[in-house]
């Protein structure tokens, strides 16, 4: 015959609950009777609900007894009758009866301050007297006694439960570590700990860990869910302290969708004032003089930290790329719970085996390509809202030219390509983090290229485009621009895209002379601009028709400066001869002749395009003579005349007899 399983604590705790409600039951039924010893507690793997309840909130022997009381008349029908009988008209306890029937009573227990009523574990309803008003157990309090774990439903839909973040890079261990010596040390309440940071990921894992090594769990709660109102604010951090004391809970208030001390006081007033232990997530110190606080500054892991996460992530998965784990370390920055859900991702899109049960072969390329792919739409949507995505098109033989210009734009992708080898393995960031970010400088007239540079980039680099959306950005209101510019700045840092700035001189003109208030916070937000650029550890890509209208500043902090020309004769030949695809049907296109026609290649493409609705409208190929059309349609936009000389012979057909121009 097989022993009996050991009892669990739930069932141990069931038991202790029974045999606590029996003794009080008969106390009830015999008031006279001399109390009876209470029987030693079995040794438990841990305390019971009800000695646990007694412990975190300073119960006396008389409170514990009375909220045991409440209880029994939920959880035991002769109790609930024994009660019913002398605390009439009703079957809920009064204060009266408690005194009257348990031991060791004392009046101070139903004072408001006192723990049954301070930390809301019974209720008293409406009564002619004090002592006469009857008393009801919390509800949350009563599963509590009967050992079941759940939030109490009035704080559920608020705060959430963190998941188990695992391994965290070595310099966040360093901040947990922090955080857990801060709690140990301290005498009365804890301090607050405030996590300093632009993303919630990190801070999260680095407080979800802090929590795990001093046995609590870490809990997040929004700080706009806060309420407002005072009385239900207080309301709100009791029941949290209450709940905090029970499930074993610390509690992480996230602030960083908040930026207005208006918008921050209620999440201040709750941070200053909570007994239980408390984080604070936020961009910027939190100014809460009433309460000490620890301050860490969260950053993303380090581009070495990220290559070790990447190869313990991929190593668990049968994955091994060494060879191009430094570049997506060095553009991606991700913690290590993207890493790790990327590598879980990337396991998951693996090839299938085939019919033969044997897997399909890929190469270290193609997961590689996988891999890259996979970062890109992990830190996308971080622009969401910001900036407008560009889907890259254009190749190097699209961009006609100079081999100048066309050297420089080549040397900006090599000085991307390899800036983690440069700044990492080389030691040039150890020199000093400013300056380190990529910026270029595309200056030129309108349709002579500067967009399309930036596409033939991306395309090379395999990096995201995004255009700046000024009108997200810019605001009338003072201190707005910043703001926008920060939110901006801070998404793109982590992400493997390229900034846009399209007619950048609206953003980052000259400073001027300070006349009045508005010249004043105008040339902050170019201040910022500056510094915010030198700072930016990405590719940042500035075009402009006007250069000499940019602050003198930026050009210091400019890597790279290219002058897009407007295209000569041979340059617009060599347009030409691109601008259709493969696919249009064409007859008797004379590239040279189109060179003649002095526009920029935008304009170009503008009327190859319209030229091209022309043809299909007529069902004909494209011709000579929907150019011409499509041509006196770009000038009249353009309110230019088309002179003689630029359209000479398209349509007759005869030799031009002018010389060719040259470049």
């Amino acid at each position: 015959m097989k022993p009996a399983p050991p009892e669990t604590w739930s069932e141990q705790n069931q038991r202790s609950l029974r045999a606590a409600l029996a003794t009080l039951r008969a106390r009830l039924e015999d008031p006279d009777a001399p109390p009876e010893p209470r029987a030693p507690q079995a040794a438990m793997p841990a305390p019971t609900a009800l000695e646990t309840l007694r412990r975190a909130f300073g119960l006396s022997d008389f409170e514990r007894d009375l909220l045991l009381l409440c209880a029994g008349v939920e959880f035991d029908g002769g109790i609930a009758r024994a009660v019913a009988t002398r605390a009439a008209p009703g079957v809920q306890p009064t204060f009266s009866l408690a005194l009257a029937d348990l031991e060791q009573p004392h009046w101070s227990a139903l004072a408001p301050a006192a723990p049954l009523r301070h930390w809301r574990l019974i209720e008293m309803l409406d009564g002619p007297t004090l002592t006469s008003r009857p008393l009801r157990i919390d509800e949350r309090v009563l599963h509590y006694l009967v050992g079941i774990k759940q939030l109490d439903e009035r704080l559920a839909p608020l705060v959430e439960i963190a998941p188990p973040f695992g391994e965290v890079a070595p310099s966040h261990q360093r901040h947990a570590a922090a955080i857990v010596e801060a709690w140990t040390v301290a005498h009365g309440a804890p301090p607050l700990i405030q996590l300093i940071a632009v993303e919630a990921g990190s801070a999260t894992a680095i407080a979800a860990q802090a929590a795990v090594q001093v046995g609590l769990q870490l809990a997040r709660l929004r700080a706009a869910d806060i309420p407002a109102a005072a009385r239900e604010r207080e309301e709100f951090t009791r029941l949290w302290e209450r709940e905090a004391a029970l499930s074993g809970l610390v509690l992480l208030v996230d602030c960083l969708e908040l930026e207005t001390a208006t918008e921050l006081r209620p999440a201040c007033r709750l941070l200053a004032h909570a007994a239980a232990p408390v984080l604070a997530l936020a961009r910027q110190r939190l100014d809460l003089p009433e309460r000490p606080s620890l301050h860490l500054a969260v950053g993303a892991p380090t581009r070495h930290e990220r290559l070790d996460l990447w190869a313990g992530a991929l190593a668990g998965q049968g994955i091994a790329l060494n060879g191009s784990l430094g570049r997506v370390a060095g553009q991606f920055v991700l913690d290590a719970q993207e890493i790790r859900a990327i590598a879980n991702e990337l396991a998951l899109g693996a090839p299938v085996p085939d019919g033969d049960g044997e897997r399909d072969e890929e190469t270290d390329e193609e997961t590689a390509a996988r891999l890259w792919a996979l970062c890109r739409q992990r830190t996308r949507p971080r622009l969401t809202g910001l900036a407008q995505p560009i889907e890259p098109a254009a190749t190097w033989d699209d961009l006609i030219l100079p081999a100048t210009q066309k050297q420089l734009l080549r040397d900006s992708a090599m000085h991307v390509r390899h800036r983690d080898q440069v700044y990492g393995d080389w030691g040039f960031a150890q020199k000093g983090r400013r300056g380190l970010g990529i910026t270029a400088l595309f200056s030129g007239p309108s349709g002579t290229g500067k967009t399309m540079a930036a596409e033939v980039l991306a395309s090379e680099l395999h990096l995201d485009l995004f255009r700046i959306d000024l009108s997200q950005v810019v605001s009338k209101y003072i201190g707005e621009t910043e703001k926008n510019l920060g939110r901006l700045f801070d998404a793109a840092e982590g992400g493997g895209c390229i900034l846009l700035f399209d007619e950048a001189d609206a953003l980052f003109g000259k400073r001027s002379e300070v006349r009045d208030s508005h010249d004043r916070y105008a040339n902050l937000e170019v201040s910022y601009l500056l510094q915010r650029m030198e700072a930016f550890d990405g590719l940042a890509i500035l075009t402009t028709n006007l250069k000499g209208a940019l602050d003198p500043a930026f050009m210091r902090r400019i890597r790279f400066a290219v002058q897009f020309p407007f295209p000569d004769v041979e340059a617009r030949a060599a347009i030409w001869r691109g601008v259709f695809p493969a696919a249009t049907p064409l007859d008797g296109i004379d590239a040279e002749r189109l060179a003649r026609l002095s526009v920029a290649g935008g304009s170009i493409r503008n009327i190859a395009l319209q030229a091209a609705f022309l043809a299909a409208d007529a069902g004909e190929p494209v011709t000579m003579r929907h150019l011409l059309q499509a041509a006196r349609t770009e000038a009249a936009k353009l309110e230019r005349p088309l002179a003689d000389a630029e359209i000479r012979g398209w349509l007759s057909g005869a030799p031009d007899p002018r010389p060719r121009e040259r470049s």
